[in-house]
């Protein structure tokens, strides 16, 4: 077959899914299945990949999406059971005395905590929680769906502890081809893996410290009465010492911890850091910011959230460290699971591994429930029913609610993920082709040539456009990525870390994040207008960190174990 031809063939499964989601508005239930039984059997009649072989990476891919929503399913979980117990009405409570300028409001909840919700739980939580909460302190519906989607850019590729790196890059990747070269160039995945994460983390330090900034000018622009770019910039300082705070721990954490950290340590020191600076004025301007009357908001600025000041009548108010503790525990007992080798031992020892499926050589899958964030979520939440003194009754309404909540994840990631594992398998074959992922590699490198690393994000965003995951997007192009990185003969690591990049920018214009986040305050029906303005910070930061990419790899000259150096 005409290897273009080919490429374009290979392609058919993600321009499907982008005009079935976007062009057509199916659901992704909806969509995901067709794709799947489209990759099926362009695999089977084109690429000749066996029956057997296309049914084992279905199984493996299940096996995967039994972890992803075994993750999913904890990081509900413990935010239904903060919100059941007044664990979530209480750090709402703590919230509110620290300044009375929406700007620091905005830095503080959206930014700060919402990164810290990110690295905790993922998954499009953070504007969801947010969101309401920034309308309990009073800023517009709207306003607050769209900063709280903005903030899902730099922290997310360590969201849900490190998930779209650890379940989306590495499950992503043909790792068992990979550790092989490694190996005969004297390296090993562990430090591959690691480079990759701690290029992610750096370059999203880099492109993050302006992300505070152009979050709070944007607010004010869009949501002031004087609709000024100025009374944003006013705030610059603060704004930038903001991003710093978050950052600087953000990429150390990713180069020295790993991918499970920087988001939630970086906001956990953020956090620690701002506060105090804000209640003391530290760096901010002699102007207080507000909305204007909410007697004169625009109709299309309103949700039709009832906000409940305490949603847990019965009992006295909690204390604000109180409502934190769980989220404290959470961050502690993953860097004991993570760094602690008996402990590690001790929660990998139960695991259901399938090796070489249906005798498919290299075709492997395996189940960590204790180790898996999942699991330490669950742990978390067994503490919190006795540290918040939780009725049964509270606890199996946290527990139904999120149950529910995950049928729909579910249904789609039964489908998205087999499919995935089909499109990396698909280089064992009886017609003797490449892999759907290199031969799509070899038409965008041959269509682009050298600059290609500056579009690499872009490419990133639009899986998690289409996706609505970072995870996602990482487990369809990280190979893709890796192989366009090979046929021009650049560092792979640096290419895989700006898929990974790019699709966490993606979510900024995810469509069902934009849903979700809306559906919380009560705002449906205004999704186009939320879009339309976090477009603006999305290309800035994939041209940015297109611009990185270029100067790591044609400039700085990254080195690559995979090529020797």
């Amino acid at each position: 077959m005409n290897e273009t031809l080919l490429g374009l063939l290979a392609f058919v499964p993600l321009l499907l899914a982008g005009v079935l989601l976007i062009g057509f508005r199916f659901p992704a239930k909806v969509a995901m299945p067709i794709v799947f039984i489209v990759t099926a059997l362009i695999g089977l009649l084109a690429w000749e990949i066996p029956f057997n072989r296309i049914l084992a990476s279905t199984f493996q891919g299940l096996i995967q999406t039994a972890s992803l929503l075994w993750i999913i399913f904890g990081a509900i979980l413990l935010l239904n059971t903060l919100k059941h117990s007044g664990g979530i009405a209480a750090i709402r409570n703590g919230f509110s005395g620290i300044s009375p300028d929406r700007r620091v409001q905005a830095l503080i909840v959206a930014w700060l905590f919402g990164c810290f919700i990110e690295g905790a739980s993922g998954f499009g939580t953070p504007a969801a929680v947010a969101a309401p909460l920034m309308v309990a302190l009073g800023f517009p519906a709207l306003a607050a769906v769209m900063v709280g989607m903005m903030l899902q850019s730099t922290p997310v590729s360590f969201g849900a502890v490190g998930t779209p790196i650890v379940v989306g890059v590495s499950g992503g990747l043909d790792r068992a081809g990979i550790t092989e070269t490694l190996e005969a160039n004297g390296s090993n995945w562990e430090t591959f893996f690691q480079l990759i994460t701690s290029e992610v983390a750096i370059t999203h330090g880099i492109v993050g410290i302006l992300m505070p900034l152009i979050l709070v000018t944007m607010m004010v622009r869009f949501f002031g009465a004087n609709r000024s770019w100025t009374e944003g910039l006013s705030i610059a300082p603060f704004a930038i010492f903001t991003g710093l705070a978050f950052v600087i721990p953000y990429m150390l954490v990713g180069v020295f911890l790993g991918p499970e950290f920087p988001a939630m340590i970086g906001a956990m020191i953020g956090l620690a850091i701002v506060v105090p600076a804000a209640r003391k004025g530290f760096l901010l301007p002699k102007d207080t910011w507000d909305f204007p009357e909410s007697s004169s908001w625009p109709d299309d600025w309103i949700g039709n959230l009832q906000i409940k000041v305490d949603e847990v009548t019965d009992r006295a108010p909690m204390s604000v460290f109180r409502g934190w503790m769980p989220y404290v525990l959470l961050a502690v007992f993953l860097v004991i699971s993570r760094t602690m080798p008996p402990v590690e031992d001790a929660l990998t020892s139960l695991s259901f591994a399938w090796n070489n499926i249906l005798g498919e050589e290299g075709v492997s899958g395996s189940l960590e429930p204790l180790f898996l964030p999942g699991g330490i979520m669950v742990m978390v939440v067994a503490v919190t029913f006795f540290l918040h003194r939780m009725t049964p009754a509270r606890l199996t309404s946290a527990i139904s609610e999120s149950s529910k909540t995950l049928l729909g994840a579910g249904f789609v990631l039964i489908f998205t993920v087999p499919m995935v594992r089909i499109l990396i398998n698909s280089g064992v074959n009886d017609a003797d082709l490449v892999s759907m992922p290199v031969a799509m590699a070899r038409l965008v490198a041959d269509g682009v040539g050298d600059v290609y690393p500056l579009f690499s994000p872009a490419i990133g965003a639009i899986g998690a456009f289409i996706a609505g995951s970072n995870t996602v997007s990482n487990l369809m192009l990280s190979d893709f990525q890796f192989n366009v990185a090979e046929q021009l003969g650049v560092s792979t690591a640096m290419m895989v870390a700006l898929q990974a990049v790019g699709a966490a920018a993606g979510n900024m214009i995810a469509i069902h994040n934009v849903v979700a986040a809306s559906a919380t305050v009560g705002l449906l029906g205004q999704e186009g207008t939320t879009i339309r303005r976090t477009i603006l910070p999305t290309i800035y930061y994939l041209i940015a960190s297109g611009l990185i990419g270029l100067i790591a790899i044609y400039v700085i000259g990254v080195s690559d174990p995979l090529l020797g150096g």
